[in-house]
C-alpha cells in the first residue's frame, strides 16, 4: 500500500508527528495559521481605491507595457544556507533562504519596484549561487535577471532549486474575476532525498535512458507530505506521518488558490474532490475565466483559480496535486501529493470520509490546457513575424559517451567567468558555439518552431518577455494558429514529446536571453539557448558598476575555490 493510499483508506486522524520548524524550518505555508493575503498592499498610497488607480483593469491594461509607477520600494532581505529539514519526515540538508522551506514570500502591487539583498552564506562547501524572478521581465534591468554567464524566484546556478532553494511571489493586480478570501500560494513540487549534486553526477554522466530520467521519492503541496519511511533506500533519520499541508474553507465564499509548480521535473495534475476550479490567470496574464476539474501545471507554470466553496460546515475534503505519468515525462515513485481542507467548524485533525470524491483525470498526460481556452483578458494580436527561427530539440551521444540534450545539434555550456551580456555590452557579437546564441537583431518581432524529436516532453520557457503561444501538438505544425486575433500568452508552455511548439514574441527588451526547457536535468543537460536582441541595444543598457563588481568578485572567488561545474552550469 502506498502512503497516498494508506492516508485515504487507512488512516483515522491527521496528527502531524513533526513539528514546523523540523519539517519546514521558519516557514509557515501548509498551516492553518498561515496568513491569508490581501486584495493589495495598502501601506502605500491608494488612486481611487487601487493602488494603480481605478482606470486599469485586466481587459484594458497589458500587465507590463502598461504597469503603473507606484513609487514603492518593496525589501527584503534573504540569506541563504545550508540547513537541515524533513518536508515528508525524511530529514536531509537543503539549501533554505532564511532558514525556510519553501522560501519566504515576495509580495507587491504592480507598480512596485522589489529589491532583494542576497547574503551567500553556503559553505561545507561553499558554492556560489544566483536567484532568477521567474516571469518577471526585467525591462532593460537583465542584470537582474539571476542567471549566471548570461547576465516564482529560484535558484538559477546548475539544480541548486531542486535542493529548496526557491520560494513564491505574489503580484497584486487587476483582476480578471471577483473573490471573497486568498489563500495565497500554494505550491507544488516533486522531492527528491538525494541532493541534487548526487542526482546531476548520474543524469549529466548518463549512458542510459534510466539514469537520464531519475524517479522522484515524494511530491509536496505547501512543502509537505507523509512518506513510508520502511520504503526508503537511502540511510538518514525519517519519521512517519510528518504531517500534509491543511487549509480553511469558508462556507459559501469564493477562494483564490495561487498555484505553482516549483518541482524539478514533474506535471502536477492538481484538482479538488467534490469542487469546480475557475482559471482565471496564467503566468501573471489574466485570462477570460474558464472552468476545470482538473489543471496541469508543467515545471515553473503558475496558475490562478478561484474556488467556490460548496460545502457545509464541518466538511472536509482532499486537495490532490498528482504527477502525470507515462513514457512523455518523468518517473516518480510517489506521484499522488494530498492536503486538507477543512470547511468552518470541522476538526482539523479529522480525514475526508469516502463522500469526498476525486476527479476523473481525462486530461493529457503531458499537455497543458487546450489553447482555445485559454484567452487572454486583455486582447493582443501578434501580427506577422519579422524573423522565423527554426529548432530542433534532440538528444546526442558526446565524446565521453554521455547523452546531451541539444537544439540543432547544439548543447549549451556556460562559462560563469565570461557572461555574455557583458561580452555583447562590449560589443562582442560572436560566441563559442557551446553558447548557442540566436542573433536576432533588431527584428520587432520573432517566431520561433521547436520540433521535439524525442518522445518527452519538455516545460520551455523564456527569460524577460511574454510569449504568444501561437500552436502546441503531436507530429507536424500544419500552419493553423489558435485564437489568432488574441493567441494564449504564458512564459512557460509545455513543448509536447515528439511534437512542436510555436512561440512569437515582440523584441523590445535588448539582452541576451535564457531560452530553455525547464526540466532542472534537460537544463543540466544543455537544453539551452540565447536569445541576442538588438545588440546596439545592449550597448547602451546602464550596466551599474555593481554588477561589473560582482563578476570581480567572483573572479577572486573562483581563484581559490574552482567551481565543481560537472552540467551547463544554468
Amino acid at each position: 500500500m502506498t502512503i497516498a493510499s494508506k492516508l485515504l483508506h487507512g488512516t483515522t486522524a491527521l496528527v502531524a508527528a513533526l513539528s514546523q520548524q523540523k519539517t519546514n524550518g521558519a516557514s509557515q505555508l501548509g498551516t492553518l495559521h498561515a496568513p491569508k493575503l490581501p486584495a493589495f498592499l495598502t501601506n502605500n498610497p491608494v488612486v481611487n481605491g487601487f493602488p494603480w488607480g481605478s482606470s486599469k483593469n485586466a481587459y484594458n491594461s497589458d500587465g507590463y507595457y502598461d504597469a503603473p509607477n507606484t513609487g514603492v520600494v518593496r525589501s527584503f532581505d534573504f540569506t541563504i544556507a545550508r540547513g537541515t529539514v524533513a518536508p515528508d519526515g525524511y530529514e536531509k540538508t537543503s539549501l533554505l533562504i532564511n532558514g525556510q522551506y519553501p522560501g519566504p514570500l515576495i509580495e507587491a502591487n504592480w507598480g512596485d519596484t522589489i529589491q532583494v539583498t542576497v547574503h551567500n552564506a553556503i559553505i561545507d562547501p561553499p558554492e556560489g549561487t544566483t536567484l532568477h524572478w521567474h516571469g518577471q521581465r526585467q525591462r532593460n534591468s537583465e542584470w537582474s535577471d539571476g542567471v549566471p554567464s548570461v547576465s516564482m524566484y529560484h535558484s538559477h546556478f546548475s539544480s541548486q532549486y531542486a535542493e529548496g532553494l526557491w520560494g513564491p511571489m505574489v503580484i497584486h493586480g487587476p483582476r480578471s474575476a471577483t473573490y471573497d478570501i486568498d489563500l495565497g500560494p500554494i505550491t507544488l513540487n516533486d522531492y527528491f532525498h538525494r541532493t541534487y549534486f548526487d542526482v546531476l553526477k548520474d543524469v549529466v554522466g548518463a549512458t542510459d535512458a534510466v539514469r537520464r530520467r531519475p524517479a522522484s521519492d515524494n511530491n509536496l503541496i505547501n512543502g509537505k507530505m507523509n512518506f513510508d519511511c520502511g520504503s526508503s533506500t537511502t540511510p538518514a533519520k525519517c519519521t512517519n506521518d510528518a504531517g500534509l499541508s491543511k487549509f480553511l474553507f469558508t462556507s459559501g465564499k469564493t477562494h483564490l488558490l495561487r498555484l505553482i509548480n516549483t518541482g524539478s521535473q514533474g506535471i502536477q495534475k492538481f484538482s479538488i474532490d467534490n469542487h469546480m476550479m475557475t482559471v482565471i490567470a496564467n503566468d501573471f496574464v489574466p485570462v477570460q475565466p474558464y472552468t476545470a476539474t482538473v489543471v496541469t501545471l508543467a515545471v515553473g507554470q503558475r496558475t490562478d483559480v478561484l474556488i467556490k466553496a460548496t460545502g457545509r460546515p464541518g466538511d472536509m475534503v482532499w486537495m490532490r496535486s498528482k504527477l502525470a505519468q507515462g513514457s512523455c515525462t518523468e518517473p516518480a515513485l510517489n506521484p499522488l501529493a494530498l492536503a486538507v481542507i477543512y470547511y468552518e467548524h470541522a476538526n482539523t485533525t479529522g480525514v475526508p470520509s469516502p463522500n469526498s470524491t476525486a476527479h476523473v483525470d481525462t486530461t493529457d498526460p503531458c499537455s497543458n490546457d487546450d489553447l482555445a481556452k485559454q484567452v487572454p483578458a486583455m486582447k493582443e494580436t501578434p501580427g506577422d513575424p519579422a524573423k522565423i527561427v527554426n529548432m530542433n530539440v534532440a538528444l546526442f551521444i558526446n565524446a565521453t559517451g554521455s547523452l546531451v540534450w541539444t537544439i540543432n545539434n547544439q548543447t549549451f555550456r556556460g562559462d560563469y567567468n565570461k557572461p555574455s551580456l557583458l561580452l555583447a555590452k562590449a560589443g562582442n557579437t560572436s560566441f563559442p558555439p557551446e553558447r548557442n546564441v540566436y542573433n536576432i537583431g533588431t527584428a520587432k518581432s520573432v517566431r520561433v518552431i521547436i520540433k521535439n524529436f524525442i518522445p518527452v516532453s519538455h516545460p520551455w520557457h523564456f527569460h524577460g518577455h511574454e510569449v504568444f503561444v501561437l500552436a502546441a501538438g503531436t507530429g507536424t505544425w500544419d500552419g493553423t494558429i489558435v485564437n489568432p486575433s488574441n493567441p494564449a500568452r504564458r512564459d512557460v508552455q509545455l513543448l509536447p514529446a515528439s511534437g512542436y511548439l510555436v512561440l512569437q514574441w515582440n523584441s523590445d527588451n535588448a539582452g541576451v536571453w535564457p531560452f530553455h526547457c525547464h526540466n532542472a536535468w534537460h537544463l543540466s543537460g544543455g537544453l539551452y539557448a540565447n536569445i541576442l536582441e538588438n545588440p546596439a541595444g545592449i550597448k547602451a543598457l546602464p550596466i551599474p558598476s555593481t554588477s561589473y563588481q560582482v563578476c570581480r568578485d567572483w573572479a577572486d572567488f573562483t581563484g581559490t575555490a574552482l567551481p565543481n561545474q560537472i552540467d551547463s552550469g544554468v
